[in-house]
């Protein structure tokens, strides 16, 4: 995107400049992508400190039945996405995907039930294709208000909690996917104990007219730094988590990413409430079939790294194209390259030795289990 009067701001775009950031275009916004710290060293303060992310410019969704039952707003819910959403207890978030009549994801989503109703968060890029796709298949029965009004900021790290807990102190007591409601700094937010980048931390939805009070609040705590895109990218393919439009879209299956443990029990054969949500039949059989090819993390041997859309052979010759990277970089906790891809499933076992072409040479890699760092989620 060229015009960059055409790009949207987030409610917290005027304090990025203050900060001195460098932005960039990213999904129709203009983006901080690094501060005067550097990716790499943001990346690092987030594993070692707090990092603070705004990630306003993803969809924020309330899903109500018209008649006012969560299970009936739940229930329609559950005909878009293979998640036991009905089940749901209240304040508790799960991780879902819209899927298409092929079994392909339409975008990856976060749903929480909030006492009546679900609140959902979508992609940026996703964003008005993922509220149309919602209001055209469910809102005969459900009201979808879109919450145009709201900022959305991430605080990442092992000392997120302490940062947090100044201004709120119940929030230690909230638990890996815990979403609670909260005043902070007087103001009223919902607080989600989630994130992506495989550290503990928060996810917090505040009303946009006061994000960037909120924010410098937190920045003013000596452990918390501002964190750009480029630093969130690399932290989240360390954790080995999707990046939607790259390791996911519509050719892609739950079950060929590696998803499945995110389909519930209750929606698998066999289930309380088994299939009903679109491409049923190919997510179903390729739960109990297995597929053809598997998402995998990857290591390349040596310094360079290796990026998409690099093709993956079984051999040095080249002889034998098995797939290709979806994701790839340094990874600076890792303390070496990283990438994840997709491979045929006879080649997808840990341990596997594969090659990549660069540059007109055949470089190895090593298939690895994901994610490449340990998490730190509070469970």
């Amino acid at each position: 995107m060229n015009d960059q009067t055409a790009l949207k701001t987030t409610p917290l775009h005027a304090l990025h400049l203050s900060l001195g950031a460098r932005m960039v275009p990213f999904a129709g916004y203009d983006m901080p992508v690094q501060y005067p710290l550097g990716v790499l060293k943001e990346h690092l303060h987030t594993r070692a400190a707090a990092g603070l992310f705004d990630v306003s410019h993803m969809g924020q969704l309330i899903v109500r039945a018209r008649s006012g039952r969560y299970e009936d707003a739940a229930l329609a819910m559950e005909s878009l996405v293979p998640v036991d959403i009905l089940g749901l207890a209240d304040g508790r978030q799960r991780y879902g995907f819209l899927t298409d009549a092929n079994g392909g994801i339409l975008d990856d989503l976060m749903l929480t039930r909030r006492d009546d109703h679900l609140f959902v968060v979508v992609n940026a890029g996703c964003k008005a294709a993922d509220i149309a796709h919602i209001e055209r298949h469910i809102g005969d029965r459900c009201e979808i208000e879109v919450l145009e009004d709201r900022a959305l900021i991430a605080l990442q790290g092992p000392r997120a909690v302490e940062a947090l807990a100044e201004l709120w102190a119940d929030v230690a007591a909230m638990k890996f996917m815990d979403v609670r409601h909260c005043r902070l700094h007087d103001v009223s937010c919902l607080v989600s104990r989630s994130g992506y980048s495989g550290e503990d931390g928060y996810e917090i939805s505040i009303p946009a007219s006061y994000a960037v009070d909120i924010a410098q609040r937190l920045l003013e705590h000596p452990d918390v730094q501002p964190i750009g895109l480029g630093a969130r990218d690399s932290l989240r393919l360390e954790a080995g988590l999707c990046l939607y439009g790259n390791d996911i879209d519509t050719t892609t299956s739950p079950i060929e990413a590696g998803l499945e443990w995110a389909i519930q029990k209750a929606r698998r054969a066999g289930g309380a409430r088994e299939g009903g949500f679109p491409g049923t039949s190919r997510i179903l059989a390729e739960l109990e079939n297995g597929t053809a090819r598997r998402r995998v993390g990857l290591k390349p041997e040596g310094k360079a790294p290796v990026r998409p859309p690099a093709r993956l052979y079984a051999d040095a010759e080249g002889s034998a194209e098995i797939g290709h990277v979806t994701s790839g970089g340094f990874g600076p906790s890792a303390e070496s390259p990283v990438a994840m891809g997709y491979v045929t499933t006879s080649h997808a076992a840990p341990g596997t030795r594969i090659f990549t072409e660069i540059r007109g040479k055949f470089l190895p890699l090593t298939v690895t289990p994901l994610p490449f760092i340990k998490p730190t989620y509070k469970r």
